[in-house]
């Protein structure tokens, strides 16, 4: 369709110049010009091709006339984009000395003022020069309103002072004016300060922003979620905000973990319970399985024997052996309890396992041990080497990974057989 339209265009124009060659030929036309006592008398046709030569020699004229200038502006352009260049290198580097004297000479052309203002500002926050941060953080506002803001509310909160930082986007949050950054800043300081659905919000339009990637955007978010559900004040308000979310969140193990110990310590154990067994028979946590064991007092003899069930299945958890010993513990379980927490220690030792070894020997009555093994915990804690106690066990225990059952994806038994040394 296209070739058809320009070839009978093309048809068109050749036909007009015919015409217009024609008439040109029986009559070219008489322009008469007078100026003074200078009289001229010519046919319009020569009087046409003398204006565009005109024009055309006028117009090399001045190009040739501003060619100087324009190969200054050149020049000047590109040793500002090299020293730019040349600064952004030195701030990656670490060099902020160098990076502040390099940026600072970068001609204030359009295309380079706002970044390397902003590139400025981070060489003189890194400096702990104040003053010059907020002098050119000011100028780049003008330029770059937005990524400005953001910058600022990242200073302020590297200094601590999420307060500020919140006060300062949230004016821009409730006009949805807000970059992919200053999204996510404004998601950690409602975080820091303590506002939880502030920080929901900012995470929700993040995600719409497709800024970060999604393990990044998930971390974010069981962040927020586990904060939200944290601070529900009451049962209504906890089992709202648990019904309201969608499946994939309410499938987060950080976010089921923070509804478990919230609804535990509101006087819902069983429904922490359900929550806890139904994410672990979809998929195996260690963060879950740890959470089982810090559900109180009430139900312990059911969780006992749960988590004794699922030892079948992961007898080389640290997670399930750390919860067996704490739940053993509550129970009074003493021989047990040991029993379980010395294999966790001789799997992976951590400082938890050593404080509830801790508690049961102290709920023996035996100090000497329990104050040693409160002792190997704060060594765990400070990356210290810990200490053996006094009566362990003279033969070692078994700690090679049992054989246990594994189900594919597909629900088929397999057999996971370890590798032999």
């Amino acid at each position: 369709m296209k070739l058809w339209i320009i070839l009978i265009a093309l048809l068109v124009v050749a036909g007009a110049a015919i015409y217009g060659w024609q008439t040109l030929a029986i009559d070219p036309g008489m322009l008469s010009i007078r100026i003074g006592h200078t009289h001229v008398d010519t046919t319009v046709v020569f009087a046409a091709v003398a204006l565009l030569v005109a024009w055309i020699v006028l117009g090399l004229l001045w190009r040739g006339l501003r060619w100087p200038l324009r190969a200054w502006k050149s020049r000047s352009q590109r040793r500002s984009r090299e020293r730019f260049a040349a600064g952004l290198t030195a701030l990656a580097e670490g060099d902020h000395r160098r990076a502040l004297r390099t940026l600072e000479k970068v001609s204030p052309h359009p295309e380079l003022q706002a970044p390397a203002l902003l590139a400025t500002a981070r060489a003189a926050h890194a400096r702990g020069d104040t003053q010059r941060t907020e002098a050119a953080l000011d100028e780049a506002s003008t330029h770059a309103p937005a990524a400005a803001l953001a910058l600022r509310a990242q200073f302020l909160l590297e200094h601590g002072n999420a307060e500020a930082a919140l006060a300062l986007l949230k004016p821009s949050a409730d006009n949805n004016d807000l970059p992919p950054v200053g999204w996510r800043l404004l998601a950690e300081a409602a975080l820091l300060h303590g506002d939880p659905p502030l920080a929901l919000r900012a995470v929700d339009a993040l995600a719409a922003s497709d800024a970060l990637s999604p393990e990044a955007l998930d971390a974010l978010r069981a962040r927020a979620l586990a904060a939200a559900l944290s601070a529900t004040a009451d049962t209504e308000a906890l089992n709202a905000l648990w019904s309201g979310l969608p499946r994939p969140q309410r499938a987060m193990p950080e976010a089921i973990a923070a509804y478990a110990r919230r609804a535990a310590a509101l006087g819902q154990p069983l429904a922490a319970m359900d929550e806890i067994e139904g994410a672990l028979r979809r998929q195996w946590s260690e963060r879950l399985v740890a959470v089982w064991g810090q559900l109180g007092p009430a139900h312990a003899d059911t969780r006992l024997a749960r988590a004794e069930g699922w030892l079948a299945a992961q007898p080389d958890s640290p997670a399930l052996l750390l919860t067996l010993g704490r739940l053993c513990v509550q129970g009074k379980l003493w021989g047990k309890a040991r029993e379980y927490l010395e294999r966790g220690l001789a799997l992976a030792p951590s400082a938890a396992l050593w404080e509830t070894l801790g508690d049961g020997l102290s709920g023996q009555n035996d100090t000497t041990g329990a104050a040693a093994c409160y002792r190997n915990a704060l060594r765990i804690a400070r990356g210290e080497s810990t200490q053996e106690l006094s009566d362990a066990p003279r033969a070692p225990l078994d700690t090679r990974a049992s054989i246990a059952e594994e189900r594919d994806a597909h629900g088929m038994p397999r057999l996971a057989i370890p590798k032999e040394n």
